[in-house]
């Protein structure tokens, strides 16, 4: 077979057109004209050279917001969310803790009867009154600690320590009466005794009506606390500083201390309190360091430094609840709230004291009924007390 030679087509071929060059200035971005007289770059990540598209500086090799990832970093969006989550689960737990410790706090609370109504009960009163009572129950002592804290073994318990609290209803300062166990008083169905002799005979119950006809204002709150629950709360704060004007040494109440400010622990703190070593009339200058002690026991206890943290919190709670018994009415909110109102700065004072005769060859205390009922009066109609009727000292 013979093979044609190829022979060119019939059809006109088209030769190729050639274009001179570009006129300056017309160079094209996608198809469109662009201005300026930079070259193109090939888009590179963002990492080569950008393109000043018409002279507006810098904005990546596809503008702002671009593929080229420009020059404005990322918002950190995910940090700040994973931020509001994270505080979130933590105020959720706070919160669960908080009320799990409240229910157990309240399940742990020792309650007593402590209110009774009778004929010519006080009206209540404006603001909150505490009666705050001490008593030398040993319940909860190992023999041990009887003897280390000079206790002794009486059975039963008496009233070692009174005082009324009273906590206006505004932002006025609350006011702390000592009230002197040897107050000689009227005490319902028993004659004139005593003040301590009222829980003797009845209770908290006795105890609390005969507080109320003496004064004239209503008790709403009642709480007590034995000689172990005052030395486990003052541990569970981590002791408390006191700032005696005297050095003291004092066997019988397992006491022996310096003059000047120190940290207290429980049993040294008890010593302090019970010990009748100091001033002219004995019982007068120990109330006065009862008032010391206990304004300075409940500020620690309701500072944040104490409230915040789980490690002194925790405890002081559960101690507080097994220690002290309250009357049914009263909660650990009610608690928290007389906390706080000791942080203000309380005013503390005595009933005015008249004369200290020996009735029926017992050794009394009679008030001066004038200043104390000036004193009572102002605290039941929620006013600051006169300054004379404050017992100096």
């Amino acid at each position: 077979m013979v093979r044609r030679p190829l022979e060119p087509p019939a059809y006109p071929v088209r030769e190729p057109e050639v274009k001179g060059p570009e006129p300056k200035g017309r160079s094209k971005v996608y198809g469109k004209p662009r201005k300026g007289d930079s070259p193109v770059r090939m888009f590179n990540g963002g990492n080569e050279p950008k393109v000043d598209a018409g002279g507006g500086g810098d904005r990546g090799a596809f503008g702002v917001g671009g593929f080229g990832g420009g020059d404005r970093p990322r918002k950190p969006r995910r940090l700040g969310r994973n931020i509001a989550i994270g505080v979130a689960v933590f105020l959720s737990l706070v919160l669960i803790g908080v009320v799990a410790l409240f229910f157990s706090v309240q399940g742990k609370m020792n309650n007593v009867e402590a209110f009774t109504d009778y004929d010519g009960r006080p009206a209540e009163t404006p603001g909150q009154d505490w009666l705050l009572v001490g008593s030398d129950s040993r319940d909860g002592l190992s023999a041990a600690e009887k003897k280390k804290l000079r206790t002794g073994s009486a059975v039963g318990r008496r009233t070692d320590t009174m005082m009324l609290l009273h906590i206006p209803e505004g932002d006025g300062r609350p006011t702390l009466v000592s009230l002197p166990r040897d107050s000689y008083v009227p005490i319902p169905g028993n004659g004139s005794g005593k003040l301590n002799a009222s829980y003797a005979f009845g209770g908290p119950k006795l105890l609390t009506q005969t507080v109320e006809q003496v004064t004239g204002i209503r008790i709403d709150h009642y709480m007590e606390i034995g000689f172990g629950g005052f030395v486990g709360i003052v541990d569970a704060v981590g002791g408390v500083e006191i700032c005696p004007k005297q050095a003291i040494k004092d066997p019988k109440a397992a006491l022996n201390i310096k003059k000047g400010c120190q940290i207290m622990d429980g049993p040294t703190a008890l010593g302090y309190v019970r010990t009748r070593k100091t001033g002219a009339i004995p019982d007068f200058d120990r109330t006065q360091r009862q008032r010391e002690f206990f304004s300075a026991v409940v500020k620690k206890a309701a500072s944040p430094g104490t409230l915040i943290n789980p490690f002194t919190a925790v405890p002081l709670a559960n101690s507080a609840a097994e220690s002290v018994a309250v009357e049914s009415g009263t909660g650990p909110f009610d608690l928290l709230s007389l906390g706080l109102a000791m942080k203000n700065n309380p005013v503390t004072t005595a009933v005015p004291i008249g004369s200290l005769p020996t009735i029926d060859g017992q050794s009394v205390v009679k008030w001066d009924a004038a200043r104390a009922n000036k004193l009572f009066e102002a605290l039941e109609a929620d006013l600051p007390v006169p300054k004379d009727a404050l017992e100096k000292g």
